[in-house]
């Protein structure tokens, strides 16, 4: 089969996915497909080398953003290298990636690919939208407000949310992944909120203020609208930060997760609701905080989750007994079978 393996892209988060697009590129190979791995942010010159590829391990900072065009990733897969194409497998995460908008040029091409749809895409990607479908469905959500960063009254939109939230907070991108540009603040300090909504307001012209959750942070992988063994993440130091995520060592994963058999069943089926709400095919992450009194919170669903040697789905699905490389061809044949 003729495989394209997308990665790199546009968003802070493009060396996570260059890392991610390496490790499913070695494994198609190794299942016998004909690979080429492809970062559409160079344009019509997308085919990478895998094996010379030097990937800091850092996120891509707004000023090195700003050098990349978008019309690159329409000159890349409008280009002849997706020709002979029969999926493409995705691994682009944030803006034009994991927002609908590169599923979209594929429909428009023909090419089936891996993972949602342009619409689920698009909805999970906006964190507002998708916690109000959390709550429309039951899903239980922390309490959350939307801030324009650039509000001129925003000290006095501050004082406001501590009414409204509580003064323990996260502040987040709206649209963005990979706690890039997050912050948590358990002070209430006006200062710091302030700072924090700035942060996040270099990747995102909405941030939300949202309730932070002391307890125990879980993540449940749904393949195929089946919910695989509940992991428990517990950094060394600090909450599960970019680095904590993506430095060996730096964090503890229980897989499955020390929970009793009812608490676990009631988060699996929580994470299937809000997988099928927001619209999800195939795969993709849901991640949960699970309070002192045993309420498990929905902060988010992940349609394209990392894919590294340190990701979370392949070791649900490894804890299932799914090596990666079966995973990542399993879900090329369902891309195949999908209507796009």
């Amino acid at each position: 089969m003729n495989i394209a393996v997308l990665m790199g892209g546009i968003s802070p988060e493009r060396n996570v996915s260059l890392r991610s697009g390496i490790a499913v590129t070695k494994a198609l190979r190794e299942k016998g497909h004909n690979v080429i791995a492809i970062d559409p942010a160079l344009g019509v010159d997308c085919i990478l080398d895998i094996d010379n590829l030097e990937i800091p391990n850092t996120f891509s900072t707004p000023e090195e953003l700003e050098l990349m065009s978008q019309k690159n990733i329409i000159d890349s897969i409008n280009s002849q290298h997706f020709d002979n194409i029969d999926c493409a497998f995705i691994v682009l995460h944030g803006s034009c990636g994991e927002d609908g908008k590169v599923q979209g040029l594929l429909h428009v091409r023909g090419i089936k690919y891996t993972g949602s749809g342009v619409k689920a895409s698009a909805i999970a990607m906006d964190k507002r939208t998708s916690k109000l479908l959390f709550s429309l469905a039951g899903v239980l959500t922390p309490h959350w407000v939307m801030i324009d960063p650039n509000d001129e009254n925003l000290m006095d939109r501050i004082a406001e949310i501590k009414g409204n939230v509580g003064k323990e907070v996260v502040v987040k991108p709206n649209d963005g992944g990979s706690t890039i540009g997050l912050t948590i603040i358990k002070n209430g300090d006006v200062d710091e909120i302030y700072k924090a909504i700035k942060l996040a307001g270099e990747y995102s012209n909405e941030v939300m203020v949202e309730q932070f959750i002391e307890g125990r942070e879980l993540t449940v992988t749904i393949i195929d609208n089946k919910a695989y063994p509940i992991i428990e993440i517990k950094p060394s130091e600090g909450f599960y930060d970019y680095s904590n995520k993506y430095t060996k060592g730096k964090t503890e994963y229980i897989c499955p997760a020390e929970i009793d058999e009812n608490e676990t069943e009631f988060i699996q089926n929580m994470a299937l609701t809000a997988h099928r709400v927001v619209g999800c095919r195939g795969y993709s992450r849901i991640d949960f905080r699970l309070d002192d009194e045993h309420l498990a919170h929905c902060l988010e669903v992940n349609t394209v989750p990392g894919f590294t040697e340190l990701s979370l789905v392949p070791m649900a699905a490894r804890a299932a007994g799914v090596d990666f490389g079966n995973l990542c061809e399993h879900l090329i044949n369902r891309g195949i079978n999908y209507k796009n």
